[in-house]
């Protein structure tokens, strides 16, 4: 199967090695990649430019969401490949599996009413801490039709494009909200039995996981 018809969005900010591994691992696999930085003070943007992605830097004078990089990176990339069909959004701690974006691909041109596809996300250390293993058993959702995708999915440009992309205002659960809008039209969102990336929590201490339940509550509130 043939790739050129999508292209995909990092976003991240002083992930060091974890970045240059991301990106390592899509480069072959899509032919259209673009990096979103959101602040990087570890020279990030010139490695990323080091080995051929293509770079955009997001204005930090205005307030960062993960939602705001994933949206500029999106108009970046369709600047680039106004025709493509699909786009891979993936966080810059997480690299993708092998296979992983040729399975999603045939998933969706044999079922087109599904919009998104996401599969299995994995911590690679879950032994090092409670809170990383907490992490891996979170990313372990159902199989199956579902009701939203993470940070890491596949989506139709054409179904993205339509429902406005992500909402750039919340700080959190942004995925979930967008799933709502797009299963509004009548598409569907699928986790498929595949793996897909794998990920560095790199959560040591409480006061990280702390940190991140907070942000988890405020996300359900807005949602």
């Amino acid at each position: 199967m043939s790739d050129n018809n999508i292209g995909a969005v990092i976003i991240g900010r002083n992930e060091g090695e974890r970045l240059i591994a991301c990106a390592q691992s899509l480069i072959g696999s899509v032919p259209y990649l673009v990096y979103v930085d959101s602040g990087s003070t570890d020279g990030s943007v010139e490695r990323m430019r080091e080995i051929g992605v293509d770079v955009a830097s997001l204005d930090m004078s205005k307030p960062f969401t993960a939602a705001r990089g994933r949206n500029t990176g999106f108009e970046r990339l369709l600047e680039i490949a106004p025709d493509i069909e699909y786009v891979q959004f993936v966080d810059g701690d997480c690299s993708v599996q092998p296979g992983w974006i040729d399975c999603a691909l045939t998933f969706m041109e044999n079922n087109h009413d599904v919009a998104a596809v996401c599969g299995r996300r994995r911590e690679i250390y879950p032994q090092a801490s409670i809170y990383n293993r907490l992490c891996d058993i979170e990313w372990n959702t159902a199989i199956g039709e579902a009701s939203a995708c993470g940070g890491d999915a596949i989506y139709r440009t054409t179904i993205f494009k339509e429902v406005g992309g992500f909402n750039s205002g919340f700080i959190a659960g942004e995925e979930p909200e967008l799933c709502y809008r797009i299963r509004a039209l009548g598409q569907k969102i699928w986790r498929l039995d595949a793996e897909m990336t794998s990920h560095d929590a790199d959560m040591t201490q409480f006061s990280q996981w702390w940190k991140r339940m907070q942000r988890s509550g405020y996300a359900f509130a807005l949602g």
